[in-house]
């Protein structure tokens, strides 16, 4: 699934192609996805508007219209937004796209239609997007990010370390890769509870956790198994990685073996020497 970087990496490539063209037409597949698409908004508010800002909220792409109307996309498990000449013939997968005024398609792909599409009409954007706001967690790179701050968010929980970083109510757009990658980092075992956790450790699994993700964005992301860029290119912070997905291998730090076992139905990669319990 497609976390922080990912999305930010298709959002900076969106940004050339997209910012100040006007949407000509809008077409869609009859498939479903986790959502309905709401084909009457994406006629009405999408159609002949034109494209003022491109930006990411936790997982999802923002793109906003002059007017005031905006179009969200949530990638799901596969989904992928590309620019593609008119001319060429659509995909399989190819669920909406979305014609500009220079003869361009933006169009969103997703084989396994757990992504989504949205709209929030000029009339009713700001209220929406207050409510979206209140659902998604603290932005790993905003001013709420401190280990202070994460410190005192965990005081009244007892969950592991792991699935509090995950949970997209509390800090926004960090997965299972990215979990991994930062508690290994900060040399926290992922099956910690958050209220056993210093201030000490907060602050260092904070600043663990922006380096990681600026890495991977400065990288295009990790490519593990759907993944592409706008531009249809791979991201390669996976080579990068390590211990997600290395189970066995020898820590790049002590020479010990990678662990895998499973937290909260995820797979959970660590070392037992660096990262002790």
């Amino acid at each position: 699934m497609p976390e922080l970087p990912e999305v930010e990496v298709t959002c900076q490539g969106l940004i050339p192609h997209l910012l100040k063209r006007q949407i000509v037409s809008v077409c869609w597949s009859n498939k479903r996805l986790r959502l309905p698409v709401p084909r009457k908004l994406l006629r009405e508010k999408i159609t002949n508007n034109r494209i003022s800002a491109i930006g990411r909220r936790a997982k999802y792409v923002l793109i906003r219209f002059q007017d005031g109307s905006v179009l969200i996309f949530h990638l799901g498990m596969t989904g992928k937004l590309g620019m593609f000449k008119s001319s060429t013939p659509a995909a399989k997968h190819d669920h909406l796209r979305l014609l500009l005024d220079n003869n361009l398609e933006l169009r969103f792909n997703d084989v396994r239609r757990f992504g989504s599409v949205s709209v929030w009409p000029a009339e009713r954007a700001e209220s929406l997007e207050q409510t979206f706001n209140k659902s998604q967690g603290i932005e790993p790179f905003g001013p709420l990010f401190t280990g202070q701050h994460l410190f005192q968010l965990a005081q009244q929980r007892s969950v592991p370390v792991k699935t509090f970083l995950m949970d997209s109510r509390v800090i926004a757009g960090i997965g299972n890769i990215y979990a991994n990658e930062t508690l290994f980092a900060a040399g926290i075992h992922p099956q910690t509870k958050v209220n056993t956790l210093t201030k000490t450790q907060w602050q260092r699994i904070s600043k663990s956790c922006q380096v990681i993700l600026k890495k991977a964005i400065n990288a295009g992301g990790s490519t593990i198994s759907d993944f592409l860029g706008s531009s249809g290119q791979p991201g390669y912070f996976q080579l990068q990685l390590a211990v997600y997905g290395k189970k066995g291998e020898s820590c790049s730090q002590c020479g010990k073996s990678i662990t895998k076992t499973s937290l909260a139905g995820r797979a959970t990669f660590f070392c037992s020497h660096c990262q002790p319990l």
